[in-house]
């Protein structure tokens, strides 16, 4: 019995030292229960305030970066249009006009007509003319009688001057007399060969094949050939319309690809949606100083004769692709002192001022010769104001890629 009190005892007066642990344990728990509170109130209160302010000032910073749109370059074909105005010609053009002075008999021939090589076309009266190879075909028949007796004499003052029975000087005299009137012979042939021609231009004849397009004269009208210093007139006028040839300016910047051998059409107003196959065939070869291009002259079929010479019409030339490889709205373009610039956004949307080098004008769109890569973003109307390092916010615009 005693001994069990003893236990009890002792039990009893360990229990005391057993509770500190006890008390240990229920701080920690306080502890951790204020630092969950804590967590908590950071979690629920503080972090969300903190992620709100950083998602106002980023907010603000891309409000306040200005927006703009972005297109791409385009790469150009390797073969390229260019639309140029021209002038249509026929193959082979004339005025025709009278070489002998008169009046008009008769015409057989009016605007419109087909007419063949050597055809007659007009006949022409010239009195005057007719009159003038007359007296020029009676002097040639005196001074060839003249001639006769002149040779007669010399030979007979030769066979005399063997015997001694004339002089020296009367034969001289007799054989310088032969040659002036053969001389003379032949000074009034001339004269009636010229005048012949003169009356051979009575008729008047097409130099080629073609269609009359102009009659100037009728009946009874006076002819001048211009020789007396007056003004000529053109009876006539003649074209060839069955091969025409078109000549077009063809700027400077495609001087080197406008090259005999490529195609090029042709296309008139009133014949819409239709075009007519040509070829280059020839160039002058050197610029004008005055506009800067190259004459450029194209070689039109017209078997039909339905293109009419001296049309207008735009000539689609089909030159091969030089150095540009892409082209880009004309809004995209920044004129500056230092050059033409474009506007170009980087990943982390700052902006760069890349120097380009333009090429031909296509209207609402230019050609780039250098300066672009093909995978820049490059600002569509940017501000005259924008420079190099400022940052934008780039917007969607759906209606820049048909600019």
């Amino acid at each position: 019995m005693q001994t069990q009190l003893e236990l009890d005892t002792r039990i009893g007066d360990n229990e005391p030292a057993a509770r500190p642990p006890k008390s240990r344990s229920r701080r920690l728990l306080t502890v951790a229960i204020f630092a969950l509170f804590l967590a908590a109130i950071v979690r629920f209160t503080v972090v969300p305030r903190l992620r709100a302010r950083a998602a106002l000032r980023t907010e603000t910073t891309q409000l306040a970066a200005p927006p703009v749109a972005v297109v791409k370059p385009q790469r150009s074909s390797s073969g390229q249009e260019i639309v140029l105005p021209a002038n249509v010609q026929p193959y082979s053009g004339a005025a025709i006009y009278s070489r002998t002075n008169g009046y008009l008999k008769a015409w057989y021939v009016d605007i419109g007509a087909r007419v063949k090589q050597g055809q007659l076309l007009a006949e022409v009266e010239t009195p005057e003319v007719d009159q003038q190879l007359q007296h020029a075909r009676a002097a040639l028949d005196t001074a060839e009688a003249n001639l006769k007796l002149s040779e007669i004499t010399a030979n007979r003052y030769q066979e005399l001057l063997k015997t001694h029975a004339v002089a020296q000087q009367d034969t001289d005299n007799a054989t310088g007399a032969l040659a002036a009137n053969q001389a003379t012979v032949e000074a009034d042939q001339a004269t009636v060969r010229q005048l012949e021609q003169l009356v051979s231009f009575e008729n008047i004849y097409a130099p080629f094949d073609g269609v009359i397009t102009a009659r100037n004269i009728d009946i009874g009208d006076l002819i001048s050939a211009g020789t007396a210093g007056g003004p000529s007139t053109a009876l006539f006028g003649i074209a060839q319309p069955a091969k025409l040839r078109v000549y077009v300016s063809v700027p400077e910047e495609y001087s080197q690809l406008a090259r005999p051998g490529i195609r090029a059409d042709l296309v008139l107003r009133e014949f819409p949606g239709r075009r007519f196959p040509g070829t280059v065939v020839s160039t002058a070869d050197a610029i004008d100083p005055t506009t800067r291009t190259l004459n450029v002259e194209i070689s039109v079929n017209n078997p039909t004769g339905r293109l009419l010479s001296g049309s207008y019409a735009e000539v689609h030339l089909k030159v091969p692709g030089g150095a540009s490889s892409y082209t880009l709205p004309v809004g995209t373009l920044l004129f500056r002192t230092e050059g033409l610039r474009v506007a170009v956004v980087q990943p982390d949307d700052r902006v760069v001022l890349r120097s380009v080098t333009p090429g031909h004008d296509f209207g609402n769109r230019i050609e780039i010769l250098g300066g672009l890569h093909g995978d820049e973003s490059v600002i569509l109307n940017p501000p005259d104001s924008i420079v190099s390092g400022e940052m934008v916010r780039v917007v969607p615009s759906p209606d820049a890629g048909g600019l």
